[in-house]
């Protein structure tokens, strides 16, 4: 059975009150996915929702709310959803001022409580911190006092950045500031297999957790094969494997021989015995193939 590790990653459809979290995509399904569940739980549990746009229109994300069978028009006009823009918002004085905007994010909590509401939901795409507007170099320092609002708090936020503009080193950052960040769609889950795409240290990553075998080892390899169009090497994360068969290992190999000149298959968390099975199955012969227990990752 697949065990679920204590770590930062949350589905969305499991943030509550508190929670403040850092979604990285590099498609705009999945993050119009997370944002329409985020958005329609928020105004059924009766809280206000806030979205604040910056690369999205604000009636295109009016329009694709809409589209999610999410009475916008009902909403907006009793004032429990409001989708307003960066300029609205974040950079409202004419520079960002973290300081300012953590007190605009305190008032608003208040006056969604005062108004009846039973909390308070932020959600914002962070794009127009490339821009180079006045400030904006301070993004760490709000994202990390803004902990601070939501703690204990009944409000929650979560921050979009987009990994096709964000470099790793960036990304990486804003991340770091996050007690959490949201799960993406997996690519195969089961009761006994789990292949979920993640942004970790700012790189795509795989994380794998369950077994694989002669059953399952095939939708490891489809997984594999997705990340081809990935740039760079291939991280793989399988510090909650249980359980991978000759079968499974032979999938690494292939997939690591398939990858273009230069480009590496780095398979991380790996249990210490299985980094054994695969060195005297010789296995890693491969120069494509990079294979580093937890011990070794955290030793770096």
């Amino acid at each position: 059975m697949v065990t679920q590790t204590i770590d930062r990653e949350r589905l969305v459809e499991e943030v509550g009150h508190g929670d403040h979290l850092c979604l990285a995509f590099d498609d705009d399904a999945e993050k119009r996915r997370v944002a329409t569940r985020y958005t329609a739980d928020g105004l059924i549990r009766g809280e206000r929702v806030l979205y604040f746009a910056d690369r999205s229109d604000p009636d295109t994300v009016r329009e694709w709310l809409h589209a999610a069978r999410i009475d916008v028009a009902g909403a907006s006009a009793r004032g429990q959803l409001r989708v307003v823009t960066a300029d609205e918002t974040y950079l409202a004085p004419g520079v960002f001022d973290p300081d300012t905007m953590v007190r605009r994010l305190r008032a608003e909590i208040g006056a969604s409580l005062d108004a009846g509401y039973t909390g308070m939901r932020v959600t914002g795409e962070m794009d127009w911190a490339l821009r180079e507007v006045p400030g904006s170099e301070r993004l760490r320092e709000y994202e990390t006092k803004v902990n601070e609002v939501f703690v204990g708090r009944p409000a929650s936020a979560i921050c979009h950045y987009d990994a096709r503009l964000f470099g790793p080193d960036a990304l990486a950052a804003f991340d770091d500031c996050h007690p959490r960040r949201v799960e993406l769609t997996p690519l195969y889950s089961t009761s006994v297999l789990r292949i979920v795409p993640s942004f970790q240290e700012g790189q795509r990553t795989l994380r794998v957790s369950g077994s694989v075998d002669m059953q399952t080892a095939d939708r490891l390899e489809e997984a594999l094969r997705a990340t081809r169009a990935w740039p760079g090497d291939v991280r793989i994360d399988m510090r909650d494997l249980e359980f991978i068969d000759l079968t499974g290992l032979r999938v690494l190999v292939r997939t690591a021989d398939s990858l273009d000149d230069g480009r590496r298959l780095r398979v991380e968390h790996l249990p210490e015995m299985l980094c054994k099975v695969i060195h005297l199955a010789g296995l890693d012969r491969s120069p494509a193939l990079i294979v580093t227990s937890s011990e070794e990752v955290m030793a770096r």
